[in-house]
């Protein structure tokens, strides 16, 4: 059973991370049910409390975003802190925005690059969150800078990234920002149709969520094509419910610059003294609030509807009211920008400086961390060798008193294969002159029976000469029967067993020499191996001398033996 002790070193380990709901409801699961409402009630407490920071932080951010429309470099002072703070305390979907708005000041005073640099600084931290709502937001946002920096195409896919991440989340406002964005882009290529498709699209999500001021940002926006288009008519309507949306919505500052577009609505339209009238309104709001940049724009279009009228006194007045306006602008402008690239740069050199610190906080501990390791190696590859080398030695000595027991016993083993080698040997040497007097005892046996048949035929012969004529069928028969026991294959197979048991491996090595051998031919062979003389020859062949001394001459030829070398000494050889 986990403990309550337990549970509360967890919950606070995992503060500021997703896994503290996962962590307390398992424990919830594990607690008895009396003890749960407990628990739960404790839990409640403690993401509570690890909500505050995040709030707190969020709430601050919010009020940097306030002071960077009048002191941009105090609110990048305010923001860099915050993003120190979130860092320090893990809390990365703070530490994102933080970096996402020091981005949006930085676009907003122009510095395009040092913006980029932080944008993707911040798209890294809400990827590695998974916060797609953020993420897209952030998407959106280098959408515009890449538009303001003159790449479209890329500022498209950023703002088709974006979208899609919003229709994942079903975040309608979201949709709705970028959607007017696309319009906007369309429109400046002055691709209208597709600039009001996504101009209503945003609208019509707008609407749906009840959202005024994003409203009337679409209907300025709409205003603003029928203007490009000199249809001047729609524009007035489109400005003329941009300005209520916002007068509705409380927001002074966004209904100057709409007053001023209706002006010059009315001026295009040749309603110059209805245009003199709201321009001056946009005027006075202007400089109730101190905005210098609207002062010099209403002065400078009062000044063209004057013109108009041919009131060249009053027109000169506006114009140089809107001359000085816009001079103070421009040393405003001079002023802020050089404080903002101070404060720029000392962050970028704080930056810098932490990095380099950084480094070489790592680069000091690796090398500490590098140098115990490399002693704890020496003494532990020291103890190994001496332990290595002690095992050695033993292994040396066990191994040296295994080699001698080896060798003994292969000693005595040899030993006992050479006394068995020998008997084997004289086992051979007895089964070969055994096999020899076989051989030769069945050869003179041969021989003898041949003889026999021999002189029996011979007989029969002579006696077939006679003029006895009833017994002449009868021995013709018996001179028959002898012929056909010359060849009795029965006691050439008996004979050819003896002589490949003497005589081993013999007829391979004659093939060697011929394929061309008959049988009759190995016969021949078989016998002048045995040493017989060629009488004995021919009787067991059963043939004459003169037929025994052809066959001997075509075997020479089918052996290839030379001229002058005797064919029984080169069948003995073999």
């Amino acid at each position: 059973m986990v403990t309550l002790k337990a549970f509360i070193c967890v919950a606070a380990h995992f503060r500021y991370s997703k896994q503290f709901k996962t962590v307390a409801h398992m424990f919830i699961k594990s607690m008895p049910t009396g003890c749960r409402f407990l628990v739960t009630g404790l839990f409640t407490f403690l993401l509570l409390m690890s909500a505050l920071p995040v709030r707190a932080q969020s709430g601050q951010i919010k009020q940097a975003l306030t002071l960077s429309q009048y002191h941009a470099d105090s609110a990048l002072i305010v923001l860099k802190k915050i993003h120190a703070d979130a860092l320090t305390k893990n809390n990365l979907a703070v530490a994102g925005q933080s970096l996402q708005q020091m981005g949006q000041i930085c676009f907003n005073q122009g510095h395009y690059a040092q913006a980029l640099d932080f944008y993707l600084h911040a798209d890294k931290i809400f990827a590695q969150e998974n916060n797609k709502d953020l993420l897209a937001n952030n998407y959106n946002k280098m959408g515009r800078l890449n538009y303001y920096n003159r790449q479209p195409a890329n500022s498209r896919i950023l703002y088709n990234k974006a979208l899609s991440l919003y229709r994942q989340t079903r975040n309608r406002r979201g949709q709705a920002e970028v959607l007017g964005d696309i319009g906007h882009l369309f429109e400046k290529s002055k691709q209208y149709d597709s600039a009001f498709y996504y101009q209503r699209l945003a609208l019509d999500n707008y609407r749906q969520i009840n959202f005024k001021q994003g409203s009337a940002k679409i209907f300025e926006n709409l205003g603003s094509i029928y203007e490009d288009l000199t249809r001047y008519d729609s524009a007035y309507v489109c400005f003329d419910r941009a300005k209520r949306l916002y007068e509705d919505d409380k927001n002074g500052v966004a209904s100057i610059e709409v007053i001023n577009n209706l002006g010059d609505v009315l001026r295009k339209t040749g309603q110059y003294a209805q245009s003199i009238k709201q321009t001056r309104i946009a005027y006075q709001m202007a400089f109730k609030t101190n905005d210098l940049y609207q002062l010099a724009a209403s002065s400078r279009d009062i000044g063209k509807s004057y013109q108009l009228l041919n009131q060249m006194d009053s027109a000169y007045k506006y114009v140089e009211l809107s001359r000085r306006y816009s001079l103070d602008v421009y040393s405003k402008e001079s002023l802020n920008q050089t404080a903002f690239l101070q404060v720029l740069y000392d962050i970028n050199r704080k930056s810098d400086e932490i990095a380099r610190l950084n480094t070489l906080r790592k680069t000091n501990r690796i090398i500490t961390i590098s140098v115990i390791i490399i002693v704890m190696l020496l003494i532990i590859i020291g103890v190994v060798i001496f332990s290595r080398q002690r095992l050695k030695i033993s292994d040396q000595k066990k191994l040296a008193e295994q080699n001698r027991s080896i060798f003994e016993a292969q000693h005595e083993l040899m030993q006992l294969e050479l006394r068995n080698k020998k008997l084997e040997e004289e086992s051979l040497k007895q089964q070969l002159e055994l096999k020899g007097k076989e051989l030769s005892t069945h050869t003179l046996n041969l021989i003898k029976n041949n003889q026999l048949l021999e002189g029996m035929r011979n007989t029969l012969q002579e006696m077939v000469k006679e003029d006895k004529r009833d017994q002449k069928r009868q021995m013709q028969q018996l001179i028959v029967q002898i012929n056909q026991s010359f060849n009795h294959e029965q006691q050439w197979k008996e004979f050819t067993s003896a002589f490949e048991q003497v005589h081993q491996s013999f007829f391979e090595k004659l093939k060697e020499h011929s394929n061309e051998l008959t049988s009759a031919d190995i016969r021949l062979i078989a016998l002048l191996k045995v040493n017989l003389d060629s009488k004995d020859i021919a009787s067991l062949l059963g043939i004459s001398l003169d037929s025994l001394r052809v066959s001997r001459y075509r075997l020479r030829k089918k052996l290839n033996i030379e001229q002058g070398e005797n064919l029984s000494t080169f069948i003995q050889a073999l």
